[in-house]
């Protein structure tokens, strides 16, 4: 393998009304960036418990690596109560104190950050003092070329302007949905519309991508060069959890690739799609979707 890739943040089981499964943003990237072909890091912190053994567990099933994932006495497991709409979009609700909100930094952290070619980070896992610290200093830590990928992910009130404005400062590649922009543009101060609020954030920020999703309404991709608009495939709806992690690890693995833009776009709308049909964030992509990403 090549890259190294790094997911970095909250991880935990999303309680689903038919059962218990892995989730955790960075989590569900980093197993669909080694599905592309990656070689992937967790970056988290569980629990001394039972459901923390259970997702050491799940990893080891999964073959992700978990040498950066803390197990942590003082703290629970983290977990997610998922409740689903009739169309399959979910609502959480993010429980805490729990193990990921202490992700502690390290000289291995370090050296980690050091080698990655590309990091996935989100605004819930810097709640806490602890791990907002070690986000930091891990993105600080990476190399210039470095992919550093802001999933802005904003859940419940864990999430501030210095945080969200910080991050971006982070960040070369930018994903955010219908429901994040506006809050975005009104802590910038941006007037206009939809375009012209990812166009000002794409000026302001040394941003490669910004990657805006709408749902059921399709997805923009926005360099300083091209625009790619997608629409999404019919589908019959399990849930929607995980979908965006799904499209994010695609996007990277194509940028990594060095596929064209468009191309990369039809194949992370498509996998999302397909994770969509399925319960739960991690499932098994088909090698037929694969295949357009994997070089």
């Amino acid at each position: 393998m090549g890259n190294k890739i790094a997911g970095i943040g909250e991880l935990l089981w999303d309680l689903l009304p038919d059962g218990k499964q892995l989730g955790g943003a960075p989590c569900n990237f980093a197993f669909h960036m080694q599905q592309a072909g990656f070689e992937t890091f967790v970056v988290s912190a569980v629990g001394k418990d039972k459901d923390g053994e259970e997702i050491m567990e799940v990893l080891d099933q999964l073959q992700l690596q978990d040498s950066f994932v803390r197990i942590i006495r003082d703290y629970p497991t983290g977990t997610v109560t998922v409740k689903l709409d009739p169309a399959g979009i979910p609502d959480y609700t993010i429980h805490e104190p729990v193990a990921w909100d202490h992700i502690e930094w390290s000289d291995k952290l370090e050296t980690l950050a050091g080698d990655v070619d590309a990091v996935c980070f989100g605004s819930l896992a810097q709640r806490s003092p602890v791990s907002e610290n070690t986000i930091c200093r891990f993105l600080e830590a990476t190399k210039p070329d470095c992919l550093r990928v802001f999933d802005i992910n904003l859940r419940q009130s864990y999430y501030s302007k210095e945080v969200i404005i910080r991050s971006l400062g982070f960040a070369n590649v930018l994903k955010l949905n219908e429901d994040e922009l506006p809050v975005v543009g009104e802590y910038l101060g941006y007037k206009g519309n939809e375009e012209s609020l990812l166009n000002q954030l794409l000026n302001k920020f040394d941003l490669r991508l910004i990657a805006y999703t709408k749902g059921s309404g399709g997805s923009l991709l926005l360099t300083q060069g091209e625009r790619s608009f997608c629409r999404v495939p019919e589908i019959k709806v399990e849930d929607t959890v995980g979908a965006g992690d799904s499209f994010t690890a695609i996007l990277l693995a194509g940028m990594l690739n060095n596929l064209g833009l468009k191309e990369t776009h039809v194949a992370a709308t498509e996998i999302a799609a397909f994770v969509c049909t399925r319960s739960g964030a991690t499932p098994i992509l088909p090698q037929k979707l694969l295949s357009k990403i994997i070089i």
